[in-house]
């Protein structure tokens, strides 16, 4: 099965920048996983969005869309929970 893409957002490349360096090496590593497997185990569709969907990395939430035409998986944001659905 041919992988997918990853691209990342400019604000979504940025919030990983300012992630603690232990806490952005976890997130990192899951967002490279969805490369084999976009729609892993526990991720969620965002409700009232058509394409969005969120995978949890302990506190921190990554949302993202997926291409399934073009295989590309687009990381939208990588934030706290607290702020993730704002």
């Amino acid at each position: 099965m041919p992988e997918y893409a990853i691209v990342f957002a400019r604000s979504a490349r940025k919030e990983l920048q300012a992630l603690d360096p232990t806490i952005a090496r976890r997130v990192l590593r899951r967002i490279e996983s969805l490369a084999m497997a976009p729609r892993p185990p526990g991720c969620k569709k965002l409700k009232g969005s058509d394409n969005l969907w969120r995978i949890r990395i302990g506190d921190w939430r990554v949302i993202y869309s997926i291409d399934d035409g073009k295989r590309l998986v687009d990381i939208s944001a990588v934030r706290h929970r607290r702020d993730a659905y704002r």
